[in-house]
């Protein structure tokens, strides 16, 4: 399945969430403990007042930094980066083929293309166009954005792709014919909407979507599935899956094995990180007895492969937080009251698992010890227990499976640190041998850099280790601009990445960067991010502060050269920083933030996310809400740093509205800050590859602009 629930996901310094897609809908009746806001109606994302506001603002800042002699080399650094043809593609397998969507200048919207394994090895694969999303923008006049694709596995032969006008979450959904290359005349078409679908046979989807009164959640997502049939008009699609109205969402994912072993599975989100799942057996939903928190993977040679985020006891066996254990397709289908799982992976407490992949034999364990990538190939043996061994991969990196081949036991992985360009790498799984296929060339000068692993000390005691990239020669007396990003949410872990545009905008002009593995996040798996969780937040921004005052206590920087970046959910962290400790940052970059911690479940999709910030119509959560909520904490009489706001007029997923309503009321009070609202882009605050280019290049003319002049 594409699009399942998951967090507001950021690497740093580039947006990347990606979260369910759904019908977009908001409740016709605020939830308890809602207050009224006189801004609320620059909530409103197409409100023709808020947009000609956001323009206005944008307008002014933006000429702010155009004007600096700085931002032409910057843009044109930012674009080169961006749009080089010689970066390394991201591939997949499916089949005998390999698939990559490929964006540069001359293909701005895109190109979804493949290439035989064969081509893909030399230096200029011969690519062929599976589907040009410029010529069909062009075509049809709408400004496409692709996101991806669900395909029937039984035959391989169709598709159904998802196509999204600006970046918005809202997708439209057409069934494509990957034999002709060619969209299926009286096929799969869906209409716009946030929606998932699975496919249940070759003539059938499962669908997730509006289906009109009474289908949606609160959260804005939909709470009922039905089955559809090629060529059938939605009105006659039949339900077989129904949640409750205090749900979040449901969805629906078939999923196969290399042996012919296949499952469609149901989950039903109670919140953000409980879920029901059920086996659809013979038309009818089978719960399995799973804990609610609990991820079904995938199958491996009939046996379920789950990962188990509490602790688990059932039929004498201990399940601890953070495994993955393995359950008989089979049994679990006769039986689904009672389950017998077989311990996979136990994670130390330094561990964190990252994600799970497979190839035709081998179970795929991507985890991060102590923040560094491993990855294991995991086997069962006959007695049903299971072995492990390590890929001989590069140390001190971010290792990622990027693809995998369930038809023969071979991977796609890429290797990639803060100064070493991404490798990408074909791994056999029967024999660890690695082919290094593509690197990106250097995309900065890294010869005069350093790379530290540091740890500092929180307001309770934790140790929480953070990364410096900086110049060899920095004088340590306070002098050097930094950097500092962190995310601290949804276990989501922070990892090493090839800094390339930062590389070159920020640490060859003498800047220092900082990635801090806060609380919230999944570095050591689901109790670092548990420590974090609703009323306990202030440890994750008390555990940001620490990294901040050892960079000072240590003399690498100082409050004057210090600047803080993060989005989404680091918004918010920006957010909370700005007003919780205005006194230790010169520059502060707010990028598709929550600010409003007591209207978040009304705006956009905020309700889904109450598992991790909490619920305003509880007492004890909402004070705490309003304890943090930087909307709501701005103080006048309070020095605070002129900060930048950047989001985007079609980010559905949290809405402009927070960033608005807090420049605006920035604005009322007499306090200074720029704006940049991009009109398209999604989440993503960009929706091709020179939107991203001039965003990176305004973000760095600000900080070059606070913490370097």
């Amino acid at each position: 399945m594409k699009n399942t629930i998951s967090a507001l996901l950021l690497s740093p310094g580039l947006m990347l969430g990606a979260t369910a897609a759904f019908a977009d809908s908001t409740p016709a009746t605020p939830p308890t403990g809602i207050p009224e806001d006189s801004r609320a109606w620059m909530e409103d994302m197409n409100n023709a007042d808020a947009l000609a506001w956001a323009k206005a603002e944008t307008d002014r800042s933006t000429a702010v930094l155009q004007a600096d002699p700085r931002y032409p080399a910057l843009l044109a650094e930012a674009t080169a980066i961006a749009e080089s043809k010689d970066r390394v593609p991201g591939v997949s397998f499916r089949g005998d083929a390999v698939y990559n969507f490929w964006q540069d200048a001359d293909h701005v919207q895109g190109l979804w293309r493949t290439t035989t394994l064969a081509s893909f090895r030399k230096d200029k694969p011969d690519w062929q166009t599976v589907l040009d999303v410029d010529a069909l923008a062009k075509a049809e006049g709408v400004k496409w954005v692709f996101k991806g694709t669900d395909c029937d596995e039984e035959t391989r032969r169709h598709c159904v792709v998802h196509l999204s006008n600006g970046g918005e979450d809202a997708v439209t959904i057409r069934e494509f014919d990957m034999k002709s290359r060619a969209f299926v005349a009286g096929g799969f078409a869906l209409p716009r909407g946030k929606q998932n679908v699975a496919w249940a046979d070759t003539e059938t989807l499962l669908v997730a979507r509006d289906w009109g009164p009474g289908t949606m959640s609160g959260a804005g997502y939909p709470l009922v599935i039905k089955t559809l049939k090629r060529g059938q008009p939605l009105d006659q699609a039949q339900e077989v899956f129904r949640g409750q109205p205090s749900d979040m969402s449901v969805g629906a994912e078939t999923m196969r094995d290399a042996q012919g072993h296949q499952a469609t599975l149901i989950t039903r989100n109670l919140s953000f990180f409980e879920v029901e799942t059920y086996l659809l057996a013979g038309g009818q939903p089978k719960r399995l007895a799973l804990p609610l928190k609990a991820r079904v993977h995938g199958i491996h040679e009939g046996q379920l492969i789950v990962e188990v985020k509490q602790d688990w006891a059932v039929g004498g066996t201990a399940v601890p937080q953070g495994a993955v254990v393995a359950l008989d397709l089979a049994a679990a289908t006769a039986d689904p009251d009672h389950l017998h799982p077989a311990p996979v992976y136990t994670p130390t407490s330094r561990e964190g698992l990252n994600d799970l992949d497979f190839t035709r034999h081998h179970l795929l364990i991507s985890l991060t010890d102590n923040v560094k990538g491993r990855v294991y190939v995991a086997d069962r043996n006959a007695d049903g227990s299971w072995r492990r061994a390590q890929l001989q991969l590069p140390d001190n990196a971010n290792i990622t499976v990027t693809g995998t081949d369930r038809d023969h036991d071979r991977a796609f992985v890429t290797v990639a640190g803060f100064l070493e360009p991404l490798t990408l790498s074909l791994v056999d799984t029967n024999t660890g041998a690695v082919e290094r296929l593509k690197s990106t060339p250097p995309q900065f000068d890294a010869s005069k850099a350093v790379v530290e692993q540091r740890e500092a000390v929180s307001s309770d005691g934790t140790h929480v280790p953070y990364f410096v990239v900086r110049p060899r020669d920095v004088p340590f007396d306070g002098s050097t601009p930094t950097l500092l990003y962190a995310y601290g949410g949804f276990e989501v872990p922070m990892l090493p990445r090839y800094l390339g545009a930062t590389g070159k905008m920020w640490l060859e002009r003498g800047g220092a960067y900082v990635l801090a593995n806060i609380r919230g996040g999944g570095e050591f798996g689901p109790a670092w991010h548990e420590a974090g969780l609703k009323t306990k937040r202030q440890a994750i921004y008390d555990d940001f502060v620490a990294v901040a005052r050892d960079l000072v206590a240590t003399k690498l920087t100082s409050t004057r050269r210090l600047g803080i970046e993060g989005g989404s959910n680091g918004g918010l962290l920006m957010g909370v920083q700005f007003t919780q400790h205005p006194e230790l940052w010169r520059a502060v970059v707010i990028q598709v933030p929550l600010l409003d911690m007591l209207r978040f479940p009304v705006i956009g999709a905020g309700a889904s996310w109450m598992g991790e910030y909490g619920d305003p119509a509880v007492p004890e959560e909402r004070a705490f809400l309003a304890g943090i909520s930087p909307y709501h904490n701005l103080k006048a009489g309070v020095t605070y740093p002129e900060p930048l706001f950047v989001t985007s007029a079609k980010d559905d997923r949290v809405n402009p509205g927070h960033a608005r309503k807090m420049a605006a009321k920035m604005k009322e009070m007499g306090l200074p800050y720029l704006y940049y609202e991009n009109t398209e882009g999604g989440h993503a605050a960009s929706a091709n590859l020179k939107e991203t280019a001039r965003r990176q290049a305004l973000e760095f003319t600000y900080l070059l602009r606070k913490l370097k002049d």
